[in-house]
């Protein structure tokens, strides 16, 4: 009885150390390949190296300068650039070869001067971006027609009480000629109606519209949806465009007109740094970032 129970336990030792070998194969190999895997990422970011300018749109700029933030805690040699403009600035800038990624809220052709650099330009749509009509906080109404808005920019229409509101001038704070936003407005409210020249002001930024609206009585402008935070908003409001509201389910869905995709565009194909960092904007993992700024997915267009 004695020698079985010994033989046992010496059959039962002898399995253990044939599992443990085949175990310890099993997790040598794959620490082999975590390290291969490890250390080929490591070479990727060692050659990820050097610096971009990327500028223009001043929509897009809040995305681009967070995604570039996050991008280079990744990649620490590789330092991107960011600066606004408008559309109109970083399209032609980077069709002259002064920057190197060209951002807009239009396409090239809207912008561009120089027509005969058109082919020369690669378009990289990287999201989308909705846009609300603002209104001062004093001003009674909650949602305007595209046909009224047209007749406000227009000229047609000058005071509230024309539209269902108070007897109140309207005051239009417009973006400059270069903006990719008032471009987006032209081509998707105006609709080939002509703004009447010298209406109202100009302001370059999406900051000093919120400026102007906060102390201007009657005031009427537009904006990007990513700038409308909750703070922004307490200085002014969001109207209606037809009685539908400016947010990314109802662009999605088709039913709200004022939106754009958002371009990024290189001068020929981007390489370098320029090229990873492009594909990192549209990467799962840039999704989020994405979202959480307010824009629109690619990947949500069906």
């Amino acid at each position: 009885m004695k020698r079985k129970g010994i033989n046992l336990l010496i059959g039962l030792l002898s399995i253990s150390m044939v599992i443990g070998l085949f175990t310890g194969c099993g997790n040598g190999k794959k620490t082999s390949e975590s390290i291969k895997e490890k250390s080929k990422n490591e070479e990727k970011i060692q050659k990820i190296t050097g610096t971009i300018t990327a500028l223009g749109s001043s929509a897009l700029q809040p995305l681009v300068e967070q995604s570039a933030r996050n991008f280079k805690i990744k990649n620490p040699k590789a330092t991107i650039n960011v600066q606004g403009g408008g559309s109109g600035s970083g399209i032609n800038q980077v069709a002259d070869g002064n920057c190197d990624i060209g951002n807009s809220d239009v396409p090239a052709e809207a912008k561009l001067k120089n027509k005969s650099k058109l082919n020369e330009l690669k378009d990289h749509k990287v999201c989308a971006i909705g846009f609300a009509m603002v209104v001062s906080k004093d001003v009674k109404i909650d949602s305007l027609t595209k046909e009224q808005i047209q007749k406000i920019f227009e000229g047609k229409v000058t005071n509230w009480n024309q539209l269902g509101g108070e007897n109140k001038p309207i005051n239009i704070i417009n973006r400059g000629a270069s903006s990719g936003t008032r471009a987006t407005f032209i081509d998707t409210i105006m609709k080939g109606k002509k703004e009447k020249n010298g209406l109202g002001t100009t302001q370059d930024s999406s900051g000093a519209v919120r400026t102007a609206l906060k102390s201007t009585d009657g005031g009427v402008s537009y904006l990007a949806l990513s700038y409308l935070t909750d703070t922004v908003k307490e200085d002014m409001k969001v109207i209606k465009i037809d009685g539908v509201e400016a947010n990314n389910e109802n662009i999605i869905n088709k039913k709200y007109p004022f939106w754009s995709y958002e371009h990024m565009y290189t001068k020929g194909e981007a390489k370098g740094v320029a090229k990873e960092f492009l594909e990192y904007m549209v990467s799962e993992e840039n999704k989020y970032i994405i979202e959480k700024l307010g824009y629109i997915p690619m990947s949500n267009f069906k």
